[in-house]
């Protein structure tokens, strides 16, 4: 019952994510949360101990600084940065009717990034399956005129397909695009995406 209530208040959770949409203003707001992993915020504060403690026994030391201090200082630094904590939030897709779209990355200090991006630079938003050697994941960008690379809406973020699909049909919508798939994929995620 508590899904249902949170879907018709366009709200919805998989996995770290939560999807959000409300309009405000007649500006339509598409949010997707992380939840924060206190696992992580841990790791990533014992690996900043683990550079300092390194850094200082290499530096307090009584031997004289020589390779093994540079490769002990180099293999704590990369630690610190394998277990460094993430600090995004949310990043949130501002549709603005007549103005164009803003993305924003919103962090845990309270920081907010924003790009907008005027309605006539849009040509068309594009859902993507990409494939690594080592995982596969969706992606949203959004194809610019006059532009080589895409423009990814979700900068920091992997969410699920099934998140990505509500927000890609309100930029079809809001672009006059075409809002059909060839495959059927993209209207119907698979079990194990979603």
């Amino acid at each position: 019952c508590r899904t249902m209530v949170q879907e018709q208040k366009g709200e919805t959770s998989s996995g770290m994510y939560t999807y959000k949409h409300h309009g405000d203003k007649g500006v339509d707001i598409h949010e997707i949360f992380v939840k924060k992993s206190r696992t992580r915020v841990l790791l990533s504060y014992c690996g900043l101990i683990l550079l300092l403690a390194i850094v200082c026994r290499s530096l307090l030391g009584k031997e004289k600084l020589c390779l093994e201090s540079v490769w002990s200082v180099t293999f704590g630094i990369l630690v610190a940065k394998c277990l460094q904590y993430k600090p995004v939030k949310k990043e949130s897709v501002v549709i603005m009717p007549s103005f164009g779209v803003q993305l924003e990355i919103h962090f845990w200090s309270g920081r907010v990034d924003r790009h907008f991006v005027p309605i006539g630079k849009i040509l068309k938003p594009l859902l993507n399956e990409c494939v690594t050697p080592v995982t596969c994941y969706w992606s949203l960008a959004l194809l610019l005129r006059d532009e080589e690379e895409l423009k990814l809406v979700f900068q920091k973020f992997r969410p699920p397909v099934k998140m990505l699909v509500p927000i890609w049909r309100a930029l079809c919508a809001f672009t006059d695009s075409e809002c059909t798939s060839r495959h059927s994929t993209v209207s119907k995620p698979n079990r194990s995406e979603a």
